[in-house]
């Protein structure tokens, strides 16, 4: 069940073309929004995710992801997690906050951005043991962490048949990834059809993740660009993980 934090946990894209148009078209893509998704692990509803994004101070942008376990896996390993995100006006991460409760664990991540001096600066902080472990990682000017990069990729719109390669820090590490827009598919949900582009992020495998593992995502093909489902392919024992969109709304 944890592994539905990487379904949020996305690769990032260069932001040269999306410095150009991000503010062409107010009705197109980025404004501040919510969604929210209902989590399926093995045909069984396994809980909630909700993605807000709003405006912050001196055009910075806010991301926050909440993410609850429910039902049969609430009781199996509990999961309670909001992961907090500053960017810039171009999604270029500035600092985050991951707090979490996961099962036994209690945890609360940091990652701060120096892009003055292209250093990122990593805290994992277990509350449990009262142990810090820190780590310092060279960036470029403008680095992508991985859930402001959903946000890149939603804007720049990367068409079917193409294939993007991108830098991607995980905090520890900087690598090369790719994502590929794959086809154009018409998805049904919740009594309502999505006409969609289905993208594959190739971040499993020893990218980014060394576990094997399959990252799709179904993002409309539209002026809104809503991610609609995203579903994680892995082996035994985690399986299929899917998150569905149960309602979006422009704040």
């Amino acid at each position: 069940m944890a592994y539905v934090w990487l379904f949020i946990l996305f690769v990032a894209f260069s932001g040269s073309q999306w410095a150009q148009t991000q503010h062409s078209d107010p009705a197109k893509f980025p404004y501040p929004e919510k969604a929210s998704y209902r989590i399926e692990w093995r045909l069984m509803a396994a809980g909630t995710a909700t993605l807000q994004l709003s405006h912050g101070d001196k055009q910075n942008w806010k991301l926050q992801l909440d993410l609850a376990s429910a039902g049969f896996v609430d009781r199996l390993y509990q999961i309670s997690d909001s992961y907090k995100l500053t960017t810039n006006d171009r999604f270029c991460g500035v600092s985050s906050l991951l707090e979490g409760h996961e099962g036994k664990r209690r945890f609360a991540t940091h990652m701060d951005f120096d892009n003055a001096r292209h250093k990122l600066f990593l805290a994992e902080n277990d509350l449990v043991k009262n142990a810090t472990v820190k780590a310092e990682t060279d960036i470029a000017p403008c680095t992508y962490e991985v859930m402001g990069a959903l946000s890149t990729l939603r804007a720049l719109k990367p068409e079917p048949g193409n294939s993007l390669s991108l830098t991607l820090t995980n905090g520890r590490k900087l690598v090369e990834a790719k994502v590929e827009a794959q086809a154009r598919e018409t998805l049904h949900l919740n009594g309502k059809s999505y006409s969609t582009i289905k993208y594959e992020a190739l971040v499993f495998n020893n990218v980014v993740y060394r576990r094997k593992g399959r990252l799709f995502m179904w993002i409309t093909d539209d002026a809104d660009r809503i991610p609609v489902q995203f579903r994680l392919q892995m082996g035994f024992p985690v399986g299929a993980i899917t998150l569905e969109l149960e309602k979006h709304e422009r704040l």
